[in-house]
């Protein structure tokens, strides 16, 4: 994509962060309503509908920000509302509601791989359709992937970080979960100071080859 313009690449990268971001909010708002806390639904927010979960910052000014300083690409939406006490086995539904976000990015990853191969197919006979699905199949499968991986990073509020406060004791949990005022800025840090490409790009990169794999690229 490098040959690309910055509007251009706005152009490939728009549908699918916007898609990823969405559907990992409202994967955690489902799951949550199938297990008993209907907050989400209730507030309308099991819904594909871009608008109703864009946060200005990490949904459209970071995105921004990474794509036009060449960095990966990486955001966030407004989270989805959890009454954790409205779930029916409280601890262990947090963990299957936290790990619903980066389970949805994983098989939306798998579905723009799809994408991307028609893209590929079809290029050489129909460029004018077949190159911009190539390019956006491989932003789809990119954004999706390091969505899933840092939100899997445990530092709490992280859905990584829920998924080990519900697998330790009570008073362990207790103590991890005084780290979650402090996650939002340890994430910043991590991003300013580069580590967090250097964390993420290993299981990234990892899976980015298996998929390729199995989609015979």
């Amino acid at each position: 994509m490098a040959n690309l313009t910055l509007l251009q690449k706005i152009a490939i990268w728009v549908l699918p962060v916007l898609f990823a971001i969405t559907v990992h909010e409202v994967a955690h708002g489902w799951v949550a309503n199938k297990l008993g806390d209907p907050t989400a639904k209730m507030l309308g927010r099991l819904t594909l509908n871009p608008i109703k979960h864009i946060d200005p910052i990490g949904t459209i000014i970071v995105p921004a920000l990474l794509l036009w300083i060449g960095g990966f690409v990486f955001g966030w939406a407004k989270p989805v509302p959890v009454t954790w006490n409205n779930l029916k086995h409280p601890k262990r539904d947090m963990i299957l509601v936290a790990a619903a976000g980066p389970m949805a990015n994983l098989i939306m990853a798998l579905i723009w791989a799809g994408v991307m191969k028609i893209g590929t197919v079809i290029a050489p006979s129909t460029a004018w359709l077949g190159i911009p699905l190539a390019y956006m199949g491989q932003a789809g499968i990119i954004i999706n992937l390091v969505l899933m991986i840092v939100n899997l990073i445990p530092i709490p509020p992280l859905d990584g970080g829920r998924v080990v406060s519900g697998l330790l004791p009570g008073r362990l949990a207790y103590y991890y979960d005084r780290v979650e005022p402090f996650g939002f800025l340890i994430i910043v840090l991590l991003l300013a100071t580069g580590l967090l490409k250097y964390i993420i790009s290993p299981p990234v990169l990892g899976l980015w080859r298996v998929i390729l794999k199995i989609f015979g690229f």
